[in-house]
């Protein structure tokens, strides 16, 4: 898989939960759930066959089960957790005599092992604050209540524990149920792998025994909302572990034979069921402590982040952002060690304290040679060669985390009054095809193009962007390039600046700190962004990549008064840099927020922006996102979602109008009819402003109508 990201979480789609399509089936399954209570005669029917595949060789070399995370997957986690301080409190001990004491103190060893796990993947990727909406509890048997491992070990039954299931409080109801398992991990306190780590037939026999409780848990459930026949299955020793994905549809288990229901599962699991193995890798060293960025915890980690997302849906912040944020770290430490690459070796530069950019080494250090990114830092000052404006100065205020280019908060100091948003691009000359590198170029260089095209055309709202300045940076020093579009030995003489209005605060960002939306300010979203797309509209601009990271929260002062509570927010979709502007432009690709004909035919149709604003509203009112890992399962993702309208009812309970903005978007899904925006609007503002300020919505709605008969009479607005 080449990116993990909140739409690209494999093992998490493609299988829908099943529902018994009868009471006989229901009470048939339930029934085989409370027999299928001996492990021992489970293993049997299905140890020979666990052997066969384990022992087999395919072509690649590998056992007959499928293989479950690449390398790469596992590599780009890592680097997506740079940093994240996982801790493990209570140390593994590892000893050569197996004891009472010892094995008490490795299962709460284990017990804090997954408690860091959960707490370290829900506030990096999840919520940075809040409760946690997991725990770690212990079953005896399949049905038996759960137990934490204190109180095992308190009540002398540590001995009749069966593993420790990662529970999703979900549940209003105090008691832990097994349709609140949202991962199972096996623990063997004796070593389960032989030296050459091979785990055994018959402890797979066991995770399989246990994963298929937990199916036939969910599908019987009355709260499970897991849209998955699928679960993640941990088998632990004091040394080192495997992963398990264990999944299939329990529609196709035969429960005709109620009097040995052993044989048709065994049956079921050897025809229709799939099942993933890891290899087995070491996960603690030899002072009881987990090599958190080894293969071992990674493989763990990456099932758990995939059995979240799967019960509390897409992460808030994805691993591609904080895979994209790399680089900035990178840049900070050379920064930090007064180092920039060059392209045969990391040379010393200096950096002077006098307000201005940089002041480097005029030696040719830079000829021919690629140099560093711009990377600017609190109270610095941009110097830039507007074309139209001529020179204006900008002093940096902070750096934003937004993807993989450089965005900054700054104030020009002619009108230091408000804050502004300051991309930073790379000269055309030193674009690289790398994501990064091109990232960059759509931000900035084309971005700055869209922005234009609609400036020039008289498009004006305070819902879209409005360019302040844009040119290149003037550097310290004397500058030698020989034409005005040319560049000369500094490293950042041609750097493209653009300078927007306004800023705010990433959709992203909104929903982590403060969870889902009410429905005044999801209407109110879904109205200013429709205003934003209409007005783009008028010049043939579609938006092409809307998503949460590309729509800011702006709040708007009323009045002077400080205390006025009437401050109110405002949406602006901001980044127009994949904006299409005829048909042989290409849009971004989100798995998660692009429409079904962008994934389909990488082209927009009419009502692609519209479609895509509804699977925000889905997103930012807690609607729960199938994950995908291809183009192909996001677009059955779309199809199930629309066909079952299952969108739609979700966004009934939260606003009727939502809803009714659904089902017309899904009406002109794929066709060539625009959106009526007007019609929307009109009911949007009715439903946001109320009598009481809706004049303010109409004279912007006004204002475009003039802009666009203006853009119709001058034959700008096309056909």
């Amino acid at each position: 898989m080449p990116v993990i990201s909140a739409s690209t979480v494999s093992g998490a789609s493609g299988l829908s939960k099943f529902v018994p399509i009868s009471r006989r089936a229901l009470k048939g399954l339930k029934e085989y759930g409370r027999k299928l209570v001996d492990l021992e005669l489970f293993t049997q029917y299905l140890d020979e066959w666990v052997m066969e595949n384990l022992n087999s060789d395919s072509v690649d070399g590998m056992h007959g089960f499928s293989s479950l995370f690449t390398i790469g997957e596992l590599r780009k986690l890592d680097v997506a957790l740079e940093g994240v301080p996982f801790q493990q409190l209570v140390r593994m001990p590892i000893f050569s005599e197996v004891s009472e004491e010892l094995i008490e103190d490795q299962y709460l060893a284990v017990e804090d092992f997954l408690h860091a796990v959960i707490i370290g993947l829900w506030r990096t990727f999840w919520h940075k604050s809040g409760p946690l909406p997991l725990c770690v509890s212990c079953p005896s048997y399949p049905g038996s209540k759960f137990n934490s491992v204190e109180k095992a070990i308190s009540r002398g039954r540590l001995r009749e524990m069966r593993g420790l299931g990662l529970i999703s409080k979900a549940s209003t109801d105090s008691k832990i149920k097994w349709d609140q398992v949202v991962e199972f991990a096996i623990f063997k306190p004796e070593l389960l792998l032989d030296n050459a780590l091979r785990v055994s037939a018959n402890t797979i026999c066991e995770a399989l025994f246990y994963g298929f409780h937990v199916l036939v848990s969910r599908s019987l459930s009355k709260i499970s909302s897991v849209n998955s026949d699928s679960v993640f299955l941990l088998v632990l020793d004091s040394k080192s572990g495997v992963v398990i994905k264990f999944s299939g549809d329990l529609g196709k288990l035969d429960l005709s034979n109620s009097n040995n229901p052993y044989l048709s599962v065994a049956e079921w699991i050897k025809t229709y069921a799939e099942i993933c193995i890891t290899p087995a890798e070491p996960i603690w060293n030899q002072l009881g402590n987990p090599n958190w960025g080894d293969i071992g915890a990674l493989q763990i980690l990456l099932a758990t982040f995939y059995s979240i997302a799967q019960w509390n849906g897409p992460p808030r912040k994805s691993v591609a952002t904080l895979i994209s944020d790399h680089s900035f770290r990178l840049q900070k430490r050379r920064t930090e060690c007064c180092i920039i690459e060059t392209e045969n070796a990391l040379v010393p530069y200096y950096d002077h304290q006098d307000g201005e950019i940089v002041e480097v080494d005029q030696n040719d250090l830079f000829s021919n040679n690629r140099p560093s990114r711009l990377k600017l830092k609190h109270g610095d000052v941009v110097v830039l060669d507007d074309p139209q404006q001529g020179q204006r100065s900008f002093q940096i205020h902070e750096y934003l985390v937004r993807g993989n280019y450089y965005l900054y908060s700054a104030i020009c100091l002619d009108h230091p009054l408000a804050l502004l948003s300051l991309y930073v691009g790379a000269h055309t000359s030193r674009l690289e095809p790398s994501w990064e590198d091109m990232s960059l170029w759509y931000q900035v260089q084309r971005q700055t193009k869209v922005l234009n095209i609609l400036r020039n055309q008289g498009i004006l709202s305070k819902y879209l962007p409005e360019i302040v300045a844009s040119g290149r940076i003037v550097h310290s020093g004397h500058c030698n390039k020989e034409s005005p579009g040319g560049k000369c030995d500094h490293p950042w003489c041609g750097t493209p600046i653009l300078v927007t209005s306004p800023v705010g605060e990433p959709l992203s960002s909104v929903v982590s700190n403060e969870g889902t939306f009410s429905a005044d300010e999801a209407m109110r979203l879904c109205r200013d962004c429709l205003v934003a797309l209409r007005s783009a509209a008028i010049a043939n601009v579609q938006h092409g990549d809307i998503c949460p990271e590309n729509i800011i929260r702006v709040v708007e002062k009323q009045g002077n008064n400080i205390r006025n509570h009437h401050n109110q927010a405002m949406y602006v979709p901001i980044s127009w840099g994949r904006a299409v502007l005829e048909d042989r432009d290409s849009p971004a690709i989100n798995l998660q927020f692009s429409s079904s004909h962008a994934l389909q035919h990488g082209k927009l149709c009419p009502s692609s922006d519209a479609e895509s604003i509804v699977y925000i509203i889905y997103f930012i009112t807690g609607g729960t996102m199938s994950q995908q890992d291809s183009i192909e399962s996001a677009l059955q993702w779309r199809e199930n979602s629309w066909a079952k309208r299952s969108i739609q009812q979700h966004l009934g309970q939260v606003s009727a109008l939502l809803k009714g903005f659904a089902d017309y978007v899904d009406s002109l899904c794929g066709t060539p009819y625009p959106v009526d925006y007007d019609i929307w609007l009109t009911r949007l503002n009715k439903a946001v402003e109320g009598s009481a300020d809706k004049g303010k919505m109409i004279e912007e709605v006004a204002i475009t109508l003039r802009l666009e008969d203006a853009a119709e009479s001058s034959g700008a607005s096309g056909p």
